[in-house]
């Protein structure tokens, strides 16, 4: 790809792409209106040709700089209007396609609803949202009809977040109560097979929804005790196989299973044993000169120990894996998610997990700033954080005073 400056410029001539690149160079200069009537021309070149993604992502682009720059939604609501109307018309196109592509069309949506967010929308937030709800759940049901399991639940999961978030009762609990039934096969599958480590992770899923039928209940403490239980069986697995990665994985996600369970005595004698087991890795890899290894095992040393109630030392160490790992984002996202994960069940607090549930989400889609933005709020809201807010503030460099 040619250098920005080495472009020879001609707005009648430009391709779009050139455009793109120029506008945002002279943002990066300092020079942002220039830079925005370049993105603006880049963005109606793309709608010209038929790139609809590309123009509605630069539409969204040009209207939050705006919105930032004026703080009033005036300036910014064509262009953000713009690309919202963009994103639906990609959404009637994928949805029209022989083969869906789930992840496409999720993005599309949350664009929309972000931009109505953003607009301060709230009617059309709360009705594109309930649209969604329905044409996901739509899409279920159609993939149900052609036995393709995995796809119904990605797409139902979809559906209940939506319900969730505008506080459809019977939509949560419909959704719910499809995705416990799919769960549930899906786990027999994994263990008529064997496969210990699938099936965990498939009851600690199904628990989420679990939860929402019958709150912190036996139900769900079941379910957990029976994901913890999975979990060790596929440690002993990689154990017998020489993986040592793998069965200290497996461990911790035993581990906080069990400690959700509220089955703390288990938990505590796995989090012991894979403590010991991560000393010995990190070790072992610092020695190898394996040190890409060595801040994710520290990390998961660290929870480990706040799975044990040992905060401060979890701390400690999570300051040394973020020395090791130059301060990376994802790691500050998964800390705070122990923290959190801890609390829930030392209080048996639902309203904790679905929060969690949201860290979650966003760090699959790899936004940490926004998993990040949510763990911070959890962690300013409770008192009884507010020490172990300060030393993990400490750990990673941040002072309170």
């Amino acid at each position: 790809m040619r250098e920005v400056r080495d472009l020879p410029f001609n707005p009648l001539t430009s391709s779009p792409e050139d455009l793109e690149q120029i506008g945002y160079k002279r943002i990066t200069d300092g020079k942002i209106k220039e830079g925005l009537k370049h993105l603006i021309k880049a963005a109606k070149g793309y709608e010209e040709v038929g790139k609809l993604m590309d123009a509605a992502r630069i539409y969204k682009y040009v209207g939050i700089s705006l919105l930032n720059k004026s703080k009033t939604p005036e300036k910014a609501r064509p262009f953000l209007l713009k690309s919202a109307c963009m994103y639906l018309d990609l959404i009637e196109e994928e949805i029209e396609r022989p083969e869906i592509n789930l992840t496409k069309l999720e993005d599309f949506c949350l664009n929309v609803l972000e931009i109505f967010t953003l607009l301060n929308d709230e009617k059309n937030l709360k009705k594109y949202t309930r649209e969604f709800a329905v044409m996901y759940e739509d899409l279920g049901n159609a993939y149900i009809d052609s036995d393709d399991i995995e796809s119904a639940i990605a797409a139902y999961e979809t559906a209940y977040r939506y319900y969730k978030f505008i506080g459809n009762i019977d939509g949560v609990r419909i959704t719910a109560e499809r995705l416990i039934d799919l769960y549930g096969k899906l786990a027999e599958h994994y263990l008529e097979n064997e496969q210990y480590k699938e099936a965990g992770d498939t009851f600690f899923r199904l628990s989420y929804f679990v939860k929402d039928l019958f709150d912190y209940d036996s139900h769900f403490i079941e379910i957990l005790d029976t994901a913890g239980k999975n979990y060790e069986r596929a440690s002993k697995e990689a154990y017998a196989e020489g993986d040592l990665d793998q069965t200290t994985e497996r461990l911790l996600k035993a581990e906080y299973a069990y400690l959700l369970a509220r089955n703390f005595n288990r938990a505590k004698l796995i989090g012991l044993n894979v403590s010991r087991m991560l000393y010995q890795l990190v070790s072992n890899y610092r020695s190898r000169g394996k040190f890409e290894k060595v801040g994710d095992k520290l990390l998961q040393l660290a929870e480990a120990l706040i799975g044990l109630g040992k905060i401060e030392d979890g701390l400690e160490i999570y300051r040394t894996a973020l020395e090791e790992s130059k301060g990376k984002i994802d790691y500050k996202v998964e800390i705070r998610t122990a923290i959190l994960r801890y609390l829930a069940a030392k209080k048996k607090d639902t309203s904790i997990l679905e929060r969690v549930e949201q860290i979650e989400f966003y760090s699959k889609r790899a936004d940490y700033l926004k998993a990040l933005e949510i763990a911070e709020k959890m962690i300013n809201e409770y008192p009884e954080l507010k020490e172990i807010k300060n030393k993990l503030y400490r750990a990673e460099g941040i002072t309170t005073d």
